[in-house]
């Protein structure tokens, strides 16, 4: 493993922080969820994509390898699928609230894991937990073109974060709807399997370079001394310019729990907000941003002079100068980077002013987080970033093994006649007392997913996230099935009062307003 990928393998051994889910919600016959079809569609895509097949060995905090076991013959590969596919009779809240909340799903030997289920076919269908919008549940529960056969499914895709990331998560979605819902029957499916393992491991030739590069080998440096001095200079001083002040108060709770409210807005509503927000020159990600920047601004949160930091991933893919060599040319490998957002925390006296000033915000933010992702030194940047990311998760891994065993010991504070250390990130680069709250902006998901590749499946619902730390929270904008949807994932257990929710409530009330 990489840097990157060691700092979120490390922080998820004891309770899989930061394990990724997919949830997707759509009607379809039920020939299409059959075991066989599923668990042949699942081995075609994890001989695809070994990564999701292998397994983890930790020797030591230096040393953490991927594993990969490949299939001795089809019969492996399909009893490697079936042994990582469950099917439930449960609604998607109780899928979701079970991933997130219940014993972890996944482990070192299991980085990934498939659950089908279908809750109509219950006889007393179990009430939801998350709350909708009404105009959710009318747009949801009507399909396109109602077919007799047609049946309500959910499929939960479930997969280690340090494998890849969001891309790859609706890219992998995407191929295993196509293949699930094509004209081919089960027995042409299965020829494909054969297919694919004998184009993978037919010939011995091809029993190298199978597993991904790690993100640092993908984006190779030529360095020198003078040049890895620079860029530390440089990464220091960027840092250095990362202000926030703002923060939820938060609370001690032995355990975490965490909800996932979700609203979603109707196709004819959707379009108009993002041609208002292609009016003033923005995309909805940028838009987001300023909503969240004017709903805590308005619930008074915080001190007006200290300004609001924000984060979100940059995906790092146009950078990658190595591809894989085919057939393993997969997608999944990790290829996000992270950026900030500032803005003020204060609004115009004058009530008339503040949709000019949120207009004025989101282009803030559109200009912030384009010169983050074109900055001429992104890639040096990425590098130190991942060491120092590394370092902490070896030291924190470290530190949280030996508090397990009991051995654990406070470091003696340094002298004031030691030498002076190399400078390290402050403390507040990735500090929560910083940064107010996250945001995993994913665009438009319609132009990852191919609905008209098939036809007969209709997706209607998508949920994302991924298990939590304590006092987490992670807000989520995209478009799908021609609705945007928005999402705050956190932890109910880790906040004060009901801060949170006078948030969300102002935060969608921003939207209504603002983005009409």
């Amino acid at each position: 493993m990489g840097d990157t990928e060691l700092s979120y393998f490390l922080p998820s051994r004891q309770s899989g922080v930061n394990d990724m889910y997919l949830h997707l919600g759509f009607r379809a016959a039920e020939q299409f969820v059959r075991r066989s079809r599923v668990a042949t569609v699942w081995a075609i895509l994890r001989l695809r994509h070994p990564l999701l097949a292998a397994t983890v060995e930790m020797h030591d905090y230096d040393d953490v390898r991927f594993v990969y076991s490949a299939p001795t013959n089809v019969d492996d590969a399909l009893a490697d699928a079936n042994s990582n596919l469950e099917y439930r009779d449960h609604s998607k809240d109780v899928l979701i609230d079970s991933y997130l909340n219940g014993p972890r799903t996944l482990s070192n030997s299991r980085l990934s894991y498939l659950i089908v289920s279908s809750p109509s076919s219950h006889s007393i269908p179990t009430p939801p937990l998350t709350p909708t919008s009404a105009e959710e549940l009318a747009t949801d529960l009507q399909p396109a073109v109602e077919r007799p056969e047609d049946k309500q499914h959910d499929i939960l895709i479930c997969a280690m974060h340090f494998l890849g990331d969001g891309m790859a998560l609706h890219a992998f979605a995407n191929d295993f709807f196509g293949l699930l819902g094509s004209e081919k029957s089960d027995s042409e499916l299965k020829l494909q399997l054969v297919d694919e393992w004998e184009m993978r491991w037919g010939s011995p030739a091809h029993d190298t370079s199978i597993l991904p590069r790690s993100l640092e080998e993908n984006m190779p440096v030529k360095w020198t001394r003078i040049r890895r001095a620079a860029a530390r200079v440089d990464f220091l001083m960027s840092q250095e310019e990362l202000v926030g002040g703002q923060v939820f108060p938060r609370r001690k709770h032995p355990e975490r729990h965490t909800v996932v409210p979700t609203v979603s807005f109707p196709t004819d509503r959707t379009k108009a907000m993002l041609k208002k927000c292609k009016s003033n020159g923005v995309s909805i990600s940028a838009a987001l941003f300023a909503v969240c920047n004017v709903a805590w601004a308005r619930m008074g949160g915080g001190r007006k002079e200290l300004p609001i930091m924000m984060y979100s991933a940059l995906n790092l893919r146009p950078y990658f100068t190595v591809k894989q060599p085919s057939p393993w040319d997969s997608y999944w490998f990790l290829a996000i980077g992270y950026f900030n957002v500032i803005l003020p925390n204060f609004l115009p006296q004058d009530g008339d002013k503040v949709e000019a000033i949120f207009w004025h915000r989101a282009r803030q933010a559109k200009e912030q987080s384009t010169v983050a992702a074109k900055h001429p030194l992104v890639v040096s940047r990425t590098h130190e970033m991942a060491r120092e990311r590394g370092k902490r998760a070896r030291r924190w891994g470290k530190e949280d093994d030996e508090k397990e065993k009991g051995t654990w010991t406070p470091p003696c504070p340094p002298s004031t006649s030691s030498p002076p250390l190399e400078p390290v990130l402050p403390a507040r680069a990735e500090s929560s007392s910083t940064a107010l709250l996250g945001l995993s902006l994913l665009g438009n998901l319609d132009g990852i997913y191919k609905h008209a590749n098939f036809p007969s499946i209709r997706m209607h619902t998508l949920t994302t996230g991924s298990r939590q730390r304590h006092g987490a929270m992670l807000l989520f904008g995209y478009t799908f099935a021609g609705k945007l949807w928005v999402s705050l994932g956190y932890d109910e257990n880790g906040f004060a009062g009901d801060v949170v929710d006078s948030f969300w409530a102002e935060l969608i009330g921003c939207m209504e307003e603002f983005l009409g």
